[in-house]
């Protein structure tokens, strides 16, 4: 509005000898192309939210210098995939080299983990009961790095992953609700979540589409949509029948959204495992023509928000909320959409959303932490990792 007020008072002292009628004319021409401008900026700001995004991610960087522990870590008592996540976020989100000192000190830290004997990179802790998630999400931050000499750790680390699946092997043939998922290890129920992080680090780590892991898992992934048909056998996938997903098929059946089951059988589902659904269906090979990923995506168009994680009931809105951020994110970015358009025909700018989602609750040290703690996510190093995953994601051309 200044702006504005400036060019009409040039514009009157320019030209004195206009008539009342050509004045008016030409400041409304003023303020038309004065608003034109502004919705030109705006969309320029849409599609390439880049300077808000690295005032952000440049505030969580120096928020994530203070906490590095001695160790090169981040949280480490709380877990050894901590680092992981926050070291892929450094790089991808924060634009970070791994030769800056943090990161490679974060990276030495990893490299600590790798149990040669068995392949995995959880470290010789016997009381590591997280093999699968803690290897997988620091498979993504050796692959961020881009080091030759990760390749055989990497090779590795996917062979000891695609053992933690659940398969014939374990005497789950594809009859049982276990077949193909996989859960925080070797013995844990498999979950949607930590078979998310499983293919995401077989994809990173450069395991082919047509790899058999990928096609089992593509049977445990359909079973925990709310979509009956030939992929989902399940006795409550009909109930809901919205394409939504839960926190896993196996054993029955179960979803965060509630603490007893809903009376009819059904079990409600979710944004965050729906995001973590998408993902997990694309990185198998699905393609966007299929009833799973198009039922999955149109829930998303009618539960599009950022602020929150659709689909959990009152008080429990934002549980999981970073989380979802980071898979959210990703989930976009592999559709392929600058603009994601919901069901009533709106088009959400997803990478400004996000990033005004993020700047909004960005605490004045850089951080970020759930007040909703949930899943870990009062740790502020875990959530700043996150949040810098999820602009990761957002960074065009990604």
């Amino acid at each position: 509005m200044i702006r504005l007020n400036v060019l009409l008072l040039a514009l009157a002292a320019a030209i004195p000898t206009l008539s009342k009628a050509q004045a008016q004319t030409a400041a409304i021409d003023a303020a038309l192309n004065e608003k034109l401008n502004v919705i030109r900026q705006a969309k320029l700001n849409a599609a390439d939210p880049s300077a808000d995004l690295d005032a952000v991610a440049a505030k969580a960087v120096a928020f994530l210098r203070k906490t590095q522990e001695e160790n090169g870590g981040w949280s480490t008592k709380l877990s050894p995939g901590v680092t992981g996540i926050v070291v892929t976020g450094l790089i991808k989100g924060g634009k970070l080299s791994p030769d800056d000192p943090m990161v490679a000190r974060g990276l030495k830290y990893i490299e600590n983990l790798v149990n040669t004997e068995a392949g995995h990179i959880a470290g010789n802790n016997p009381r590591v009961q997280l093999q699968n998630y803690v290897t997988s999400v620091n498979v993504m931050a050796l692959v961020a790095a881009k080091r030759d000499s990760y390749k055989t750790i990497l090779a590795d680390a996917a062979k000891f992953l695609k053992k933690l699946q659940w398969d014939d092997s374990e005497g789950k043939g594809k009859e049982s609700d276990f077949f193909g998922g996989a859960g925080y290890d070797s013995k844990s129920r498999p979950d949607l979540s930590n078979t998310q992080f499983f293919l995401e680090a077989l994809k990173e780590a450069g395991i082919p589409k047509d790899d058999p892991a990928f096609k089992k898992a593509m049977t445990f992934v359909s079973r925990c949509q709310n979509l009956k048909g030939e992929h989902n056998d399940q006795p409550w996938a009909g109930k809901i029948n919205d394409g939504s997903f839960l926190y896993s098929a196996a054993a029955g059946g179960s979803t965060k959204s509630f603490d007893q089951p809903d009376a009819n059988g059904a079990l409600p589902g979710y944004a965050s495992m729906t995001y973590a659904g998408i993902k997990s269906l694309i990185y198998c090979g699905l393609t966007r023509d299929d009833p799973r990923l198009k039922t999955a995506v149109e829930w998303v168009r009618k539960n599009y928000d950022l602020n929150r994680n659709p689909g959990m009931p009152a008080g429990r809105e934002e549980w999981g909320l970073y989380y979802g951020l980071h898979s959210a994110s990703k989930v976009f970015q592999l559709l392929g959409e600058d603009e994601f358009v919901d069901a009533k025909g709106a088009k959400h700018p997803w990478r400004q959303d996000l990033v005004s989602v993020l700047s909004k609750r960005q605490k004045p040290d850089g951080s970020w932490t759930n007040e909703k703690d949930r899943w870990m996510e009062g740790d502020a190093n875990l959530v700043t990792g996150f949040a810098l995953m999820a602009l990761g994601n957002a960074r065009v051309g990604k």
